[in-house]
This record gives structure tokens, sequence and C-alpha cells, in this order.
């Protein structure tokens, strides 16, 4: 029964994709990938509209039918992954360029703040940056999720960090079709198989499910996710490892996530994906050519 939302939430998705498809391109919500081809965006917005429709019947039989069909944590990872959400869709509506790579074109990207350090200079200028209101954002968001799920204060704000993080890191990888939703499953592989446990991955069903149907639009290329996705990714990427791992195994997530941000700072993660046999090869599975 647990598996309920996941599934209704998959099956709205699919329903509901086309639609929205030619909704966005129909409105004239479309921007340039990294190849130049304009593409229906932010699709990402497919894990809400889905989400949020696939809650109709499950609180009602969760009310009417006093069945349990979401877990407690249900309550906290909706309200880090609807926040998460909105916060990736004003940076989609308020950045004029977007991101370079997938969501942007790099010469409309080029104008715009890269990086935590771009959009702190941008903040010390007096300027308004999306980005900084992104990271700050995630962070009041995930102090307030995490303190619904009974941590001690140590842990409390290791799940914090980890939530940030995992957010940013996948937004960093949202530069190739496909990329990030790609990630997203091979952790999620990870963790379910190592743990034996599928216990976390309903709790995030609800969204995890809308938003696998939107990356796989996403790496075809018929849309592009937009940092709305990619938020949500990055979003369900921490509340998976932070529900599955111990202390000692998020202390280990945070650091790994925390070299690749600093990575992501420094240099490109494209190009050290491009450059390794095996990366490179996974990376482009799936793609048009």
């Amino acid at each position: 029964m647990h598996a309920l939302p996941f599934l209704l939430a998959l099956l709205a998705a699919a329903v509901l994709a086309p639609v929205l498809l030619r909704a966005l391109r129909e409105g004239g919500h479309v921007r340039p990938n990294y190849r130049e081809r304009a593409l229906p965006f932010p699709f990402g917005v497919l894990a809400l509209v889905a989400a949020l429709l696939a809650l109709i019947p499950l609180m009602l039989i969760q009310r009417l039918a006093s069945t349990g069909v979401l877990y407690p944590e249900a309550l906290p990872v909706a309200l880090y992954a609807l926040g998460v959400l909105g916060l990736g869709l004003l940076d989609d509506l308020l950045a004029p360029g977007g991101q370079p790579g997938e969501t942007g074109s790099a010469a409309q990207a080029s104008q715009e703040p890269r990086g935590w350090r771009g959009h702190g200079a941008a903040v010390l200028r007096g300027e308004f940056s999306t980005g900084a209101l992104k990271a700050a954002g995630s962070l009041g968001l995930a102090l307030l999720a995490m303190s619904y799920l009974g941590l001690s204060n140590g842990r409390w704000l290791l799940a914090a960090g980890v939530l940030v993080l995992a957010t940013n890191v996948f937004n960093l990888l949202d530069m190739r079709p496909g990329r990030s939703i790609k990630a997203f499953a091979l952790l999620g592989a990870g963790l379910a198989i190592g743990s034996t446990d599928l216990r976390p991955l309903w709790v995030i069903g609800l969204f995890a499910a809308p938003i696998v149907v939107a990356g796989l639009y996403d790496l075809r290329e018929r849309a592009m996710l937009g940092d709305t996705g990619a938020n949500l990714v990055g979003a369900l990427a921490g509340l998976w490892l932070v529900l599955t791992l111990s202390g000692t195994g998020q202390l280990v997530a945070l650091a790994l996530l925390a070299a690749l941000t600093l990575y992501g700072e420094l240099r490109s993660i494209s190009a050290l994906v491009e450059r390794t046999p095996g990366l490179r090869e996974l990376d482009s599975w799936g793609r048009p050519s």
C-alpha cells in the first residue's frame, strides 16, 4: 500500500506529460539547449502538477478509509520538495539567460553569475541573484524540514547540510540532457541495494515518480527540466541519502558532495565527464545523436 503514492504519481505524470509538453510549446515557453535546439521549458513543473493531483485520491483514501498510504516522513519530504521546486521555478522565470549548458545557450549564460562565488559577488554588488536566493532558501527549507524528524542537534545540522549540497550538486550536473536523472537513478539503486530497504523510495515516491518521467523527456531532448526539475532531483537525492544512511554515512556523503561542489566551482564537470572513459559513454547513453 505504501507504494501507492509512487504509482499514482507515475500514472498522473505519464498522462499529463504530452499535454504539458504541448502547452509549454504553444505558450512560447521554450529555451535553447546546449545544441541551440529550442525545447519546452521548464518541464520540471510536471512533477509539481502530477504530485499535487496524486495527493487528491491519496488523502481521500488515507482519511476516509483510515489506511496509512503515506509515511510520517511524507510531510517534511513534501515541505522540502515543494519549496525547492518553487525556488527553481523562480530562477527559471526570473533569470534572463538561464545557466550555461543544457538549460540555456552559452551566449545568454555568459552574462549571468555562475556558482556560489559568482552569486555571492552579485549580492555584494547590490544585485538581485536568483542563485543566492536558492542557496539561502534551500538552507532555510532544509533546516525546517529536518526539524520534523526528531533528530539531535548535530544530526539535524548534518541532514540539512546533505540536503542543501545535494540540491546544488545535481543542479551542477544538469548541463547535458538526462545527466542529472541518470545520476539520481544510479544513486537510488546503490542506496536501495546497499540497504535492502525500499521504504525511503516510497517516502519520496510522490515526487520521485513524476520527475523520472520528466527526466526521460529531458534525456531524449524533447524538453528541458530547468532549475525547477534539477533542483527537485537534487532535493530527492538528498532526502534519499538522509532517510537511508546512518550518521557516519551522512558524514561521508556530506564530504563527497562538498568535494563535488568545490570541483564544480573551480572546474567543469562536463569536461571531466567528456575526458573520462566509461563516464562519457554512460553520459551519452539514451541521448539522440
